[in-house]
């Protein structure tokens, strides 16, 4: 039996981004936080005292007020629990400590003022008592700032940094030694060089070839389940959205292209259109021929639409629409293009030029057929294609069968050999993979088997790429959205549900991930004269 260990993919480190999703899709799956934090701190005070012990031994620890600082807080009330008596030292105020799994974990240590020594060191930071405290310490342990690192240490962390290293103690770092980026490893002009740094889960990337800073590593398992790295969940979505500029402007927030339509079909370049906009980015251009440019355009006023003439694309048209699609961000090629051969050909023509180009584009519905028998055309290609189940036969000659964990397995092989993403419809999950890790999404249900579900993931996937996040976070953060907003949607409708209803839901799904937007309503009362 195929194990989800097995279809993990190339993760045998994270950055601190792909640490955090797994944080949250635990959380979705079930393990709150809290425990995640619990089980860290409870595996930082087993490796001090199987390290040197913990009894009769001054242990202090220097925290911070985030995620870091809470598993130092639980750190110290398991050293109390088997018979240490630390001390730990804030930087900062308690009222100002970030998240509320650290708050929970300050109150807790706040009452066990007989067994820890808590300070607080407020907003000035007092250097001469920190370094009466650390001169006599046999064990100080970094909980400063963990994965939260994002630049340059200023003052006063570069200070007690450079004071902590001064230190002769035996010194353990929570996760990553405070001053060493998670991600890229770079040393932000001073780091706390550790005898151990307990890491979490996964070895950080930032760890790798800093051994002079990070000592031993030793990676705790803090019961993030293997299930929480492969299955799509909140956190994936959080992470491909971003706060906007307040100086933004029109075309910051990407520009999208869908190629698409003829004379059978004007509602699938539409539905694609219109998601990409529900989906935030700020331009959605739909190219068609003159012959269903007027009903595509009739579909909305949100919509603008350049005209080819003809009936159908074909190769005379390719140049110009190669020309339009330089001055975009991600290209959408198929819904609705028809399946005779001379748009086969000019679809197949496009793909090539995008390649060459290295431009993002989502290739989906008639555009996946063009690609039968040809798809050395997308090897390499900056692309996602969104075959269905039975397209994805067509495609590659593979039946996708069995559970979902075979299914993820042969979705990863299949991308690996075509170096490309496939985000497949495989029912009821969806499986995302760039042939080096594989998601599965399994939000969604039976009433989305509705026609133009399909165009509506299409135009998600390609606002999301128009934004400059790659491909596999792309597909299934889009994945996830259209999935949970088919869920609102038949929550309200039933089974009865159009392609139209998600457009509607798309707004509800994302919104939930952009708390700043909740008070954009007070702005008239707050610039009132």
């Amino acid at each position: 039996m195929m194990m989800v260990e097995d279809i993990r993919g190339e993760l045998d480190e994270v950055t601190a981004e792909e640490m955090a999703i797994i944080d949250e899709n635990s959380e979705y799956l079930g393990v709150p936080r809290l425990l995640l934090m619990e089980n860290a701190g409870r595996s930082v005070a087993e490796i001090i005292e199987q390290k040197v012990g913990v009894k009769n031994k001054k242990i202090v620890i220097v925290a911070g007020r985030g995620n870091k600082g809470g598993d130092g807080f639980t750190a110290a009330r398991h050293i109390a629990c088997r018979g240490g008596s630390p001390t730990v030292i804030l930087i900062g105020r308690g009222g100002d400590i970030e998240g509320q799994e650290a708050k929970y974990n300050w109150e807790i240590i706040k009452r066990m003022d007989s067994s820890i020594k808590l300070i607080e060191l407020g907003s000035y930071i007092d250097l001469a008592k920190l370094k009466a405290e650390l001169d006599n310490a046999d064990v100080i342990v970094d909980a400063l700032i963990g994965t939260g690192l994002r630049g340059p240490l200023r003052e006063p962390l570069l200070s007690i940094v450079k004071l902590i290293n001064s230190c002769r103690a035996f010194k353990v770092a929570i996760d990553v030694p405070t001053g060493v980026n998670p991600s890229t490893g770079e040393i932000h002009g001073e780091a706390v060089k550790a005898n151990v740094t307990v890491t979490m889960h996964k070895p950080k990337k930032g760890l790798r070839g800093n051994e002079q800073y990070t000592g031993e590593v030793i990676v705790a398992n803090i019961g993030a389940p293997p299930e929480a790295e492969v299955i799509v969940g909140p956190g994936d979505v959080r992470f491909t959205i971003r706060r906007r500029h307040p100086e933004s402007k029109k075309g910051d927030w990407g520009r999208v292209l869908i190629v698409g339509g003829g004379w059978q079909y004007s509602g699938a370049p539409a539905l694609a259109a219109l998601a990409a906009l529900r989906g935030g980015c700020d331009l959605a251009v739909v190219v068609a021929p003159s012959s269903v440019s007027n009903a595509i355009r009739g579909f909305s006023p949100n919509l603008i639409v350049r005209e080819v003439e003809g009936f159908k694309i074909t190769l005379k048209h390719v140049d110009e629409i190669i020309r339009i699609a330089e001055n975009l961000d991600c290209i959408v090629i198929g819904p609705g293009i028809g399946v005779d051969d001379e748009v086969f050909e000019a679809v197949r023509l496009i793909i090539e030029k995008l390649r060459s180009i290295g431009k993002p584009m989502v290739i989906d519905a008639d555009g996946l057929k063009a690609l039968v028998g040809h798809l050395d055309v997308v090897k390499g290609a900056n692309a996602v294609l969104t075959p269905h189940a039975g397209e994805f036969r067509r495609l590659f000659d593979v039946d996708l069968k069995g559970s979902w964990i075979d299914k993820a397995r042969i979705v990863i092989n299949v991308a690996r050999k075509h170096e490309v993403t496939l985000l497949v419809k495989a029912h009821p999950e969806d499986v995302i993979s760039d042939g080096i890790r594989v998601k599965v999404n399994m939000t969604g249900n039976p009433a989305m088997t509705v026609g133009g579900t399909g165009d509506v993931l299409t135009g998600l996937t390609a606002s999301i790429l128009s934004k400059k996040i790659p491909c596999l976070r792309a597909a299934a953060a889009a994945s996830f959205i259209c999935g949970a907003a088919g869920s609102l949607a038949a929550e309200e409708k039933g089974y009865h549900i159009l392609a139209t209803d998600l457009l509607e839901k798309i707004p509800e799904v994302l919104k939930r991930f952009e708390p700043w937007v909740s008070g954009l309503s007070t702005v008239l009362e707050k610039r009132r004269v």
